[in-house]
This record gives structure tokens, sequence and C-alpha cells, in this order.
């Protein structure tokens, strides 16, 4: 799902969490087990004790590519594989979180080949925070234009959503554009809460408060 600290220092360790479930409609085990992966992503980022936590999300990758391979042309369930592998490369750090994160790239960006607009944009949520947090030529593929360019997107299909304007603010705030980002940051708070997502909103908007706190430090200082 992602701090302001990059990849290989201390990772993507809060990237993306509460995107809503699609409103295509779709089989009930489907829907139950997109939700029961959110929800246990939401679980082992924000609650899960810090030993045990690489080992919960190496259980979700499983889970999400298995969801992935029995719906090869749902969007949704490669967001989501997307979604896991990008928060486990922060969870595992170092040079070997690369993978994980070029990984995530690939599902994100066969998602948006299906659908773009699934989960409300959230590929591009993905994907830009994906840019803005991986290291650049030669370690890796990170580009601050490409993320400018994929969280724009992001906000122009859901402009009112907690992430896609919590995860620009996070952007702009690295950019030093800091009354932008706390004018997305004060968008993200007022954001509607998501049906069965309350536990990735509450984790959510802490990371809003904890952003939004350094934004106004800045802007005093």
């Amino acid at each position: 799902m992602f701090n302001t600290i990059r990849l290989l220092s201390t990772g993507l360790a809060t990237v993306l969490v509460g995107i809503s479930l699609s409103t295509h409609a779709a089989p009930a085990t489907f829907d139950a087990e997109l939700l029961a992966i959110q929800t246990d992503w939401a679980t082992a980022n924000y609650t899960t004790a810090e030993p045990q936590r690489e080992a919960a999300f190496d259980k979700l990758i499983v889970r999400a590519a298995a969801l992935s391979s029995q719906n090869p042309k749902r969007a949704e369930a490669l967001i989501w594989e997307g979604i896991v592998l990008s928060t486990a490369a922060g969870v595992k750090g170092g040079l070997g979180a690369l993978g994980l994160a070029k990984q995530s790239r690939e599902k994100l960006e066969a998602a948006l080949a299906i659908d773009a607009n699934a989960l409300d944009g959230s590929a591009y949520t993905s994907l830009g925070t994906l840019y803005h947090k991986v290291p650049g030529f030669p370690v890796g593929f990170g580009s601050d234009k490409k993320a400018r360019e994929h969280l724009r997107k992001a906000l122009q299909i859901n402009p009112n959503g907690i992430d896609p304007n919590y995860f620009y603010a996070e952007f702009l705030y690295d950019e030093d554009d800091y009354a932008g980002a706390l004018e997305h940051l004060e968008k993200a708070l007022k954001a509607a809460p998501r049906p069965g997502r309350a536990s990735a909103d509450e984790g959510r908007r802490q990371d809003i408060q904890k952003l939004m706190a350094k934004v106004r430090a800045e802007l005093t200082s």
C-alpha cells in the first residue's frame, strides 16, 4: 500500500492500505476472499508485532497470488497482489526488497491493462507510490516524474479518496511543497468511511496525522 523513507533504507512499510471493494458484480467467494486479504493486510501492517510481520506478509503473498491466479481477468485481485508484494518489500527491506517491488509493478501494470478504474483507480495510487519510494536508476526504477503522473491520475478518478490524497500529500512533502501537502492531507481526513474497512481507515488516519504534524512544523519553521 507506504512513510516518506525510500526503499532500501526503511522501505515501503506503509504502502497502500484501505482500498474499497469493486463495485462490479462478482461471486461471493471472490469478494469474501478479497475482503479477507484486505483485512488481514491491515492487521499485519498496523497491529502485528515487528518480529512476526515478515511471516504474516509471506502468507499474504501466497493468498493474494492464489486469488489473482484463479481470477486472471479481475483487476482487483491483481491490484491487491501488487499491494501485498510492495508492502512485503518494505517489511523485508534491503536490496532483496527490489525484486518484490518489481513484481508489484508488474501486477499493477497488468491490472491497469484490464481496468484502470478498478477499485477507484487504486492501481495508479499504488504505482505512483512505488515510483516515488523505489530508488531511481541505476539501483531501481524509481521516478518522481512517473510518481506524480500516476498519483494525479488516481486523484482524477477518486478526488476525495483517503489513499490518493494521502499518498499525493506524501509525495508533495518530499518535494518540499508543504502547502500542497497540507491541502491534500486535510482532504484525506474528510474522506468518507469505507464499508468493511474500519481498521484500514483508522490506520491511515494515524498516518495522516503523523505526516500533518511534520508538514505544519515545516510551515511554521
